[in-house]
């Protein structure tokens, strides 16, 4: 047995054993099979068994059963202003957010957009400005790609003093994966033509508030696309419908929602949102200028706040990461506070700026523990320990609502603790 043998303290397995042995490493760590062996009796017919079930809709629900698995609002008395739905990680599996799970902010509601009064207008510095309507963008050459959207403001409770007792929904859910399909905008570009001259774009809605960022040019002609799909349908309306700026690994109040316009400009607007909303003071009474890029992350879903183990024996250990800057390189989990680590499996394909789902075998004792993931990307960028990200970001005072603080951009560690009943809380480690 000596492939099951701990890897870390608190009974964390070897993660290639986990991946090739299956139902074996299960029963080889609980000392029992998880499934109970099939009696001589006839199998019973359950209700559902005995009868016609419903008809086929035209678009399908989720199971009655699955009610639980909704996005939790911060807007409960329906105010338009700065309403936030969030994902509900620990009841989902995988790295695709299913698109009406999929977070969303939206500051000044959601537009009720007719796609086929819809247009895009490039123009600014280029050689021809040009308009866009859906139907025309649906005539060019699309791709598509895996990617997740963050926003700034995700995890922003983890700067309090104390830890909140809250989901990983309320702490992280303002973070998902999916698959868009559009056009790229660089595409675009080279049709308008670019003059030398631009550095930048502004990019601008068609939302109420018309948000609007400045973004640099040269992301425009990387990897930024204009996307029409999600998941292989349209954009739900709350997410961008009928088109939406999509920039792999930037910010994501930077991917421009209900995209009406893209300015060419030769230096950056200093636009409300970026001059104020997201650029965070840090201790030293600095601020950044701009922030681009969300660094490297992972959290543990399963089992987190909410949670509960019945009893000792083997479980998984399961969450995400994911880098603005590529793919993610490893993942390591410890189930004793940070005191010793191994090295979790990532379920294949690992994509670059997408989620990536890490994996660990565990063998719970029934004594208390406390579980951490630490992830590092291909650029060799480490989430950082909460210790040096504090003192490099600070704090913030609780404010009334527990989960709207003003702080941007936290990417370091969550732990969390499972007492001797199997109850998961949070704590800083």
């Amino acid at each position: 047995m000596k492939r099951f043998a701990p890897v870390a303290a608190n009974g964390l397995l070897d993660r290639r054993a986990f991946l090739r042995e299956g139902t074996a490493l299960a029963a080889a760590v609980t000392g029992y099979t998880l499934t109970k062996a099939a009696s001589a009796e006839p199998l019973a017919d359950a209700p559902w068994s005995r009868e016609m079930g419903s008809a086929t809709p035209p678009v399908q629900t989720p199971s009655r059963f699955e009610k639980p698995v909704v996005r939790t609002l911060s807007n409960p008395n329906n105010e338009l202003r700065n309403s936030h739905a969030r994902t509900p990680h620990q009841m989902l599996q995988g790295t695709v957010t299913p698109a009406s799970l999929h977070f969303t902010i939206n500051h000044g509601g959601i537009p009720d957009i007719d796609p086929a009064q819809h247009k895009l207008v490039i123009h600014g510095l280029v050689r021809q400005p040009l308009v866009f309507t859906v139907e025309t963008l649906s005539r060019y050459p699309m791709v598509s790609r895996m990617t997740f959207v963050e926003c700034g403001g995700n995890s922003a409770p983890m700067f309090s003093p104390e830890p909140i007792q809250a989901t990983a929904q309320a702490l992280h859910g303002l973070v998902s994966c999916s698959e868009w399909t559009g056009v790229r905008l660089s595409t675009l570009l080279d049709e308008t033509g670019v003059d030398p001259k631009a550095k930048w774009f502004i990019a601008e809605g068609a939302d109420s508030p018309a948000l609007s960022r400045s973004i640099p040019l040269k992301k425009g002609l990387d990897d930024a696309m204009v996307a029409l799909y999600q998941n292989g349908e349209r954009l739900m309306p709350g997410n961008g419908y009928p088109m939406r700026l999509l920039l792999p690994g930037y910010e994501g109040n930077m991917n421009v929602k209900f995209l009406r316009r893209i300015k060419l400009i030769d230096q950056p607007a200093m636009s409300y949102y970026e001059s104020r909303t997201y650029s965070q003071i840090l201790p030293g009474g600095k601020a950044y200028r701009f922030y681009f890029l969300q660094e490297v992350k992972s959290f543990i879903t399963h089992p987190s706040f909410g949670h509960a183990l019945k009893g000792p024996g083997f479980y998984e250990i399961s969450g995400v990461a994911y880098s603005g800057n590529g793919r993610i390189a490893k993942v390591l989990v410890s189930a004793d506070g940070g005191k010793s680590w191994g090295e979790a499996a990532l379920q294949e394909p690992v994509l670059p700026k997408a989620f990536t789902r890490f994996r660990m075998p565990w063998r719970w004792d029934g004594r208390p523990v406390i579980l951490q993931s630490r992830a590092w990307d291909e650029a060799d960028n480490v989430q950082p320990l909460r210790a040096e990200f504090v003192a490099r970001r600070g704090e913030t005072k609780k404010p009334p609502n527990p989960l709207a603080f003003p702080n941007q951009h936290y990417n370091s560690l969550t732990s969390w603790a499972v007492d001797s009943k199997g109850e998961v809380k949070h704590v800083y480690a």
